[in-house]
């Protein structure tokens, strides 16, 4: 597959299957899905009409509702053992559409044709009750071709008048799907290293050890290499949740993720050598964001025993960690490192709370973090 251009729906089938963890026998949930996907495509059509410019995120919310509706579409393609491709094909078979012959990026084929809507005048809502409309036709028996193909060309109109590339749709939810689901591939990690080419004293250790202490006031300690750094550290709430211990988020950032702003200002690793990721990547800002998600995850943990027996963190708080970070170099990590921090950490947090202090053991090579009693140290 292609990393620039034109993307084959077979490609995308092909690719995206995996993420696909229902029952393979039953239609009920991915035409429930579909449904809903569709709902969220009005939904955010809604929410640009009504407030326009003061939603700014029309686009981007768009291509992910679009793309997750075209994730449904392909899995019921896959229970009924229908090539995705061919419903297209069919789909843009129609006086409605007119086909223009490009230059092919594909090196097996030397032209290729792109299926252009003929009225380009109909309104988004027009298309999106069409497109509503398609889908319910879906719902309460198993999907014909000729449905399936119906929903596709409805589909191709709301796109269309979203002013909205096809290609942008698929790869947008193929990178999301497959970073949400599946455990990342060392192909995956390539490039997620942000400071290897920096000087050892601008890196996040790749090796390192924590040492953690909660004294008689009550108050946590960090200790790096024998030094103390940060700040001694409290609840702050009058609720004791263990709050005090929430550094080993920052430390799991870096051995899991490669990133921790928090943990660079800490052990005094910025990479001043380059202003820009001085400046855009390293400090002030970056930091508050840092702090800002885990605090928000924290609040979700607590209503959750802090994810003690639990083995995901739900797609929408991944998602949403996905808008806190947008801009920063860490957005390139797929969700599903994110997932593993946070339940790494997490499993580290819980047994800092429970014996009130420990050691904090990361590799970054491995990226993974780990919990050590005190008493290891004598």
């Amino acid at each position: 597959m292609k990393n620039e251009g034109s993307l084959l729906l077979s490609d995308y089938a092909a690719e995206i299957a995996a993420t696909d963890v229902l029952n393979s026998h039953d239609f009920n949930p991915v035409l429930q899905g579909l449904y809903g996907e569709v709902g969220g495509i009005m939904a955010t059509a809604k929410k640009n009409v009504r407030e326009r410019t003061a939603y700014p995120g029309f686009k981007k919310a768009a291509v992910e509702e679009f793309g997750d509706t075209l994730w449904y579409l392909a899995a019921i393609c896959r229970r009924l053992q229908i090539p995705l491709e061919d419903i297209f094909a069919e789909a843009t078979n129609h006086g409605n559409f007119r086909n223009i012959g490009v230059a092919s990026d594909v090196a097996e084929g030397a032209l290729a044709y792109i299926a252009v809507p003929v009225d380009s005048t109909t309104s988004l809502d027009t298309t999106l009750v069409r497109l509503g409309q398609s889908a319910a036709a879906l719902l309460g028996s198993t999907p014909t071709r000729i449905t399936l193909i119906s929903f596709a060309r409805a589909y191709l109109d709301a796109m269309h008048a979203a002013k909205l590339a096809f290609s942008e749709v698929a790869r947008g939810n193929l990178r999301k799907a497959r970073g949400a689901f599946l455990e990342p591939q060392a192909e995956d990690l390539a490039g997620l290293d942000f400071d290897s080419d920096f000087g050892i004293e601008e890196q996040l250790p790749r090796n390192f050890k924590i040492r953690v202490n909660q004294r008689g006031s009550g108050k946590s300690y960090l200790q790096w290499k024998g030094v103390f750094i940060g700040d001694p550290l409290t609840d702050n709430i009058a609720d004791h949740d263990g709050y005090r211990f929430h550094d080993v988020f920052h430390f799991s950032y870096a051995a899991i993720l490669h990133w921790s702003p928090v943990m660079r200002a800490l052990i005094r690793h910025k990479r001043k050598s380059n202003p820009r990721y001085d400046e855009e990547q390293d400090s002030g800002r970056a930091i508050v964001v840092e702090e800002g998600v885990s605090a928000w995850i924290f609040s979700r943990a607590k209503e959750l025993n802090f994810f003690e027996n639990q083995e995901k963190v739900s797609l929408g708080l991944l998602k949403t960690i996905g808008e806190f970070v947008a801009g920063y170099e860490v957005e390139k990590c797929p969700l599903k490192l994110w997932e593993r921090a946070i339940l790494d950490g997490y499993a580290v947090f819980r047994q800092l709370k429970a014996n009130q202090g420990g050691w904090i053991i990361g590799n970054r090579e491995q990226r993974t973090i780990t919990y050590m009693p005190l008493e290891s140290e004598k």
